[in-house]
């Protein structure tokens, strides 16, 4: 199963255009069940309060199976209403344009705190983060550093992924 990987920075213009990376639009196109040559795949922007210096972005597929988990959730819980809001009303559906771009709303940009600029796309699997770059390097950046520093040495990631 194709997968989100790797970062690539990104240019947003003033109009909150910006384009996805061509790796990515493949996995969205393999993760939108009505896509076929010649049409734009859709995508799932999520933006949920929980997420507070990135955006999330989802295949359609991935997306309803997020969905599905959250209706099998028990009816009236307030667990179920509080991920309600921030996954489903704290998303939006977005299509890929011609020219492989997005078109990200003026709400979810002023919340990278970015009207136009570099932003940072990374994979991480089942979806990708779209950070404001600097963001990106300060927080995330910062975090992976000051982990891998109390790891012993000759340390490899993988050790902790069960069955490797």
């Amino acid at each position: 199963m194709l997968g989100f990987t790797g970062e690539y920075p990104q240019k947003i213009d003033g109009k909150g255009r910006m384009s996805i990376p061509a790796d990515f639009r493949r996995v969205l196109e393999a993760g939108d069940p009505d896509w076929t040559d010649g049409l734009s795949p859709k995508l799932y922007l999520q933006f949920g309060d929980h997420l507070k210096d990135n955006l999330r972005v989802y295949s359609v597929e991935e997306f309803d199976r997020i969905s599905a988990q959250i209706r099998a959730m028990p009816a009236g819980s307030k667990q179920r209403q509080m991920v309600s809001r921030l996954y489903l009303g704290q998303s939006m559906k977005l299509e890929i344009d011609r020219d492989g771009r997005i078109v990200m709303p003026i709400r979810q940009r002023r919340k990278l705190g970015l009207e136009q600029g570099e932003v940072l796309f990374m994979g991480l699997g089942d979806y990708f983060e779209i950070w404001k770059a600097d963001t990106f390097e300060t927080t995330v950046g910062q975090e992976v550093t000051d982990w891998l520093e109390e790891q012993p040495e000759g340390f490899d990631p993988l050790s902790l992924v069960e069955g490797l």
